[in-house]
């Protein structure tokens, strides 16, 4: 029995690439993140403030699920080339961030105890400590969510498809999606930004108008907030996990691609599947019934080549007698 060299008819299962500089910015967050946490719960143990103690151990779960995010992106990344991965390895990021956007609710979850607690029971807060704190937390903040913004922008100014198929640019092309665990990274980010916002105008408005009310009950809106950016990245990842794309546009393209090229009523669609296995791409699996006899997968390959955010195709064709 021969045997043949088979490389060229088989192509790479990697079809999201250039993660590293969303991973390299990731990974400075969480180590920043994780030292303005030691700070606050430092500076509330010393100052015996409440409020910074809270502020300290909130960010803590915004550092566990940034650390979270920077090990899918390894996870990713080590796993690339496994061949248990049919579709390579872009979902365990996407699952990283919704198990993210999960922690969030978590996150506005405890803030509403917190907060409904101090409304019914108020604690005297030292505004002193806790104001310099608060404003050095958004900063920080801030800078965080500089250097995710950064490295989303550099990751898809750099992003391809690791796919042996030529394509050709189209109008109307598809705008690049988004890093969704990256996204999730961003939210953690901001959402305690403006928490820390909310903190500063709530400490201001206790001190110099005793309205020691305002803490909680902007921590009320704080949680309301995260809870909205949350369901939004639980929507976006969760259609993902499981496969709901074929409200895409994408999907009507590849009809009509087919509609186009073949003769109406000699070829006809009878089964298309389409979902999303990298930021950019799709793969496709379609099955066509015909009357012509010389049609074959390649041409079809062909007429869908022009559609750059497919990434694999599998077709079946059934002659029509």
């Amino acid at each position: 029995m021969h045997t043949h060299d088979l490389s060229k008819w088989r192509h790479a299962h990697v079809f999201s690439t250039n993660s590293a500089s969303a991973e390299r910015g990731t990974q400075a967050v969480m180590w920043i993140t994780l030292a303005m946490m030691a700070v606050e719960i430092g500076a509330g143990w010393w100052s015996n403030s409440m409020a910074l103690l809270a502020d300290g151990w909130h960010m803590s779960s915004h550092a566990l699920a940034l650390g979270l995010s920077a090990l899918a992106y390894a996870a990713a990344r080590r796993y690339a080339s496994d061949r248990r991965f049919a579709f390579g390895t872009w979902k365990i990021e996407v699952l990283a961030g919704y198990t993210s956007a999960l922690l969030l609710v978590c996150v506005a979850a405890l803030m509403v105890v917190g907060s409904i607690d101090r409304l019914w029971s108020p604690k005297p807060i030292l505004y002193q400590e806790a104001i310099p704190i608060a404003v050095i937390g958004l900063l920080v903040n801030l800078l965080c969510a500089w250097i995710l913004h950064r490295a989303g922008h550099t990751h898809h100014d750099h992003d391809g498809h690791a796919h042996g198929h030529s394509h050709h640019a189209h109008e109307g092309q598809h705008p690049h999606h988004h890093d969704l665990n990256l996204k999730s990274a961003y939210l953690h980010v901001v959402a305690d930004a403006a928490t820390s916002v909310l903190a500063i105008v709530a400490l201001m408005g206790g001190q110099m108008h005793g309205w020691a009310w305002l803490d909680p009950v902007m921590g009320l809106v704080g949680a309301v907030l995260i809870v909205m950016w949350a369901r939004k990245l639980i929507a976006d990842t969760g259609k993902v996990l499981l496969d709901c794309e074929m409200d895409h546009d994408v999907v009507a393209e590849i009809s009509e691609a087919i509609t186009a090229d073949f003769k109406e009523g000699e070829t006809q669609l009878t089964d298309l599947h389409v979902w999303r296995v990298g930021k950019d791409a799709y793969a496709v699996a379609l099955a066509l019934v015909t009357h012509d006899r010389t049609l074959t997968p390649e041409r079809v390959k062909t007429a869908l080549a022009i559609h750059e955010e497919i990434a694999h195709v599998t077709v079946e064709i059934n002659l029509c007698s």
